[in-house]
């Protein structure tokens, strides 16, 4: 097998090289229809590039080809982590999300009204409810609690 790499083959890899940690994600502009499979198809035959899950990689005969060290191989057991990770999605929240600021409203001591909520993230009632309803505990398992209070109206706060 030799080494040398066609232009396009050249570009393709040294993109993935220096801009996606190795992935192949971009194909030149010019390379369209049935020849970007004919492209993809001759990095594998060539043993260029990897498959790792869904995505293409470029394997070590792909950075021997391009002249520049190779990027840590990826073995079977991290492989197998990688796919078993990507396959077990676990309910999560951000810090910067309205998501996230209701959570923490229904935490304060005083919990939060339906109105207040809709005032801090520009909601209608019918999605604070249904966000209660279904992000909150179906997916989260948060468990909300509401008190009716005389001056207040009905109040929301997560159980503790």
């Amino acid at each position: 097998m030799r080494n040398e790499l066609t232009d396009t083959q050249h570009v393709i890899l040294t993109h993935a090289h220096q801009q996606t940690e190795g992935k192949i994600v971009w194909l030149p502009e010019h390379v369209k229809g049935g020849a970007r499979q004919k492209v993809l198809e001759g990095l594998i035959h060539r043993a260029l590039i990897t498959q790792i899950g869904d995505d293409w990689f470029i394997a070590a005969q792909g950075y021997d080809a391009l002249g520049v060290p190779r990027k840590a191989s990826v073995t079977a057991e991290v492989l197998n982590e990688i796919i078993e990770s990507a396959s077990v999605q676990q309910p999560r929240t951000r810090d910067n999300t309205k998501q996230a600021q209701v959570i923490a409203m229904l935490k304060r001591s005083e919990g939060a009204t339906i109105q207040q909520i809709c005032e801090a993230t520009g909601w209608k009632p019918h999605t604070v409810r249904g966000t209660f309803a279904g992000a909150f505990k179906k997916k989260l398992g948060l468990e909300i609690i509401s008190i009716k209070e005389a001056d207040q109206g009905r109040v929301y706060r997560i159980a503790q």
